[in-house]
């Protein structure tokens, strides 16, 4: 018997136990992870979203511990209704199909979506006390640097056709780790890491930030205040426009005005520039490791965000590196990949 099979009956036996064996099963859309979910649908219209989270690529066991910190925040999310932690899966609430991508396809007003984001991330940050932090991995520098390497693990071989040397290895590591040590900002809140339109809901049923869902928070870290803040802002699916992210800075940092502007700004660019070289090679790996070449087409917009971080002047070594290496011409063509 396959695993696939195998599987399978483990997952209807785990529907009977809960109730739901005769729910129909809808199938939607997955994400860059290998989880997978489908909503369950029974004959009164009541209806939850399973999980099939396989171990052991997968764990549920932080997307449950992070669940009850961000429920305990007065956060949206999903209630757990049913857990199986050995076979990885779960039932939970469905909040419907209001996520931002879809309402953003359907007209729905952009900056009031994108203001009650902000608001939430600035609800977060005031309610981030250090018991909560305490429960959390730390978003530090052997966490940067793993995930930088991902881009010279996967898009430098992609474009140069070998393996990076290890004099321009260490070169880019040292680069990153002076970077990080003299700018990151001292502010740790409790950080998403994938905040951005498809990982937000609006629930028009509950009053005030609670009307904003949140899924997908697994990857939650004790990290910098402003990272989220910049992926909500510096979206790689969608064009945020210069106006609109301005606005929206303004808005956080009012809420916070004994930050200093000056390292405010500095800490963004650096986790900005951070997170846009993983998300480069993610996209690779996902292309090459994982048959999914559909993230390639977002190549071109990260780069064009790349390029603006690494304009801040703190990261002028970091900008020469790119420069020398990945120079303009090689860099906004996804297409190139697939040679």
């Amino acid at each position: 018997m396959s695993n696939l099979k195998e599987r399978e009956i483990s997952l209807q036996h785990f529907l009977r136990e809960h109730g739901w064996q005769q729910a129909q099963r809808i199938k939607i859309s997955g994400d860059a992870s290998f989880r997978q979910y489908e909503r369950l649908c029974r004959t009164n219209q009541q209806s939850a979203m399973l999980m099939d989270a396989p171990p052991p690529k997968e764990r549920i066991d932080h997307f449950l511990k992070i669940a009850q910190i961000l429920h305990k925040m007065e956060i949206s999310v999903p209630e757990i209704l049913a857990v199986d932690l050995q076979q990885g899966f779960i039932i939970m609430e469905d909040l419907g199909d209001n996520t931002y991508t879809r309402l953003l396809q359907t007209g729905y007003e952009e900056k009031k979506l994108y203001q009650l984001a902000c608001d939430l991330l600035i609800h977060i940050r005031h309610h981030s006390d250090p018991p909560i932090l305490a429960q959390l991995s730390p978003f530090d520098l052997n966490k940067v640097l793993r995930e930088v390497q991902v881009f010279t693990e996967w898009y430098w071989p992609m474009i140069h056709k070998t393996p990076i040397p290890a004099a321009t290895l260490q070169e880019y590591v040292e680069i990153w780790q002076h970077i990080f040590q003299t700018t990151a900002s001292p502010h740790q809140v409790l950080t998403h890491f994938d905040f951005h339109v498809d990982n937000l809901m609006v629930l028009p049923n509950k009053p005030g930030i609670k009307a904003c869902g949140l899924l997908d928070f697994q990857d939650a870290v004790q990290g910098p205040a402003v990272f989220d803040l910049m992926s909500l802002i510096d979206d790689a699916r969608r064009d945020v426009g210069q106006a609109l992210g301005t606005q929206l800075i303004h808005r956080y940092q009012s809420a916070f005005p004994q930050d200093h502007r000056e390292e405010f700004d500095a800490s963004y660019a650096l986790f900005a520039a951070q997170r846009h070289t993983r998300i480069l090679g993610t996209f690779v790996r996902l292309f090459k490791r994982d048959t999914k070449p559909g993230y390639l087409q977002f190549i071109p917009r990260v780069w064009k965000q790349l390029e603006s971080a690494l304009d801040y002047p703190s990261l002028l070594p970091l900008k020469n590196w790119f420069a020398g290496h990945f120079p303009a011409k090689i860099r906004h063509n996804p297409l190139s990949l697939k040679a």
